[in-house]
């Protein structure tokens, strides 16, 4: 059909380079989501991201009623994507693996030019889960951080009962860096900081950087 999109027409943005950025590891596919991703990653959400009674996420933005949910995850990309600035950027890359997409994988960074230090975060859809998909989306943005970009130094965190988000962190070789105590729906929660300096990542997949040079300087690098 004329003027329908397609899964990948963002990508060929040519005002916009940031669109062609990608990334590629043995199993899955990193890229700035086009609309048709968003729906895609919608349904991912509706699907189910944990189990019931738990909540990993400091903002539980799981817990939304569905119509709030559907449109609040399209926006939410939106709205991040619409804000970026070389001084202050969120990448929310889709996870595509076997051409559906399967989850989020986010990098941030604040003043990069001079901090040289990014935070992660991120989601997959449940049926995904344990396969150690996680540990290679999470590779692959590291990899991005500090080949791509010249970071010195990475954060991430999580609840420290959510032992599977730890245990990707210890793998990518991730050091606890104390705790904050958050209030999470009503609820005491420890949040485990955990910090990655640029010495101590050694990706344990091979990750390819797709067209960088042509956005390197929106990542103020």
């Amino acid at each position: 059909m004329p003027g329908r999109m397609t899964i990948r027409d963002n990508h060929d943005m040519r005002h916009w380079p940031i669109f062609g950025l990608r990334l590629t590891t043995p199993r899955l596919e990193l890229r700035l989501p086009s609309m048709a991703d968003l729906d895609a990653l919608t349904d991912r959400a509706l699907e189910g991201v944990h189990e019931p009674g738990f909540m990993p996420f400091l903002i539980p933005w799981t817990a939304a009623p569905v119509e709030e949910l559907e449109r609040s995850t399209i926006q939410y990309h939106l709205r991040v994507l619409a804000a970026w600035r070389p001084e202050d950027w969120t990448a929310n890359f889709v996870v595509v693996h076997d051409g559906q997409v399967i989850g989020s994988q986010g990098m941030s960074g604040n003043d990069f030019a001079i901090t040289r230090e990014v935070s992660t975060g991120s989601w997959l859809g449940r049926a995904w889960q344990g396969k150690g998909l996680g540990t290679e989306m999470r590779a692959a943005v590291l990899h991005l951080a500090f080949a791509g970009l010249g970071a010195e130094t990475a954060r991430s965190s999580a609840f420290v009962d959510n032992p599977a988000s730890l245990a990707v962190s210890r793998k990518l070789g991730y050091r606890e860096d104390g705790t904050t105590v958050q209030a999470v729906q009503g609820r005491r929660r420890v949040d485990q900081r955990l910090l990655l300096n640029r010495a101590d990542f050694t990706s344990p997949v091979p990750v390819e950087i797709h067209g960088l040079d042509a956005c390197r300087a929106e990542f103020g690098a």
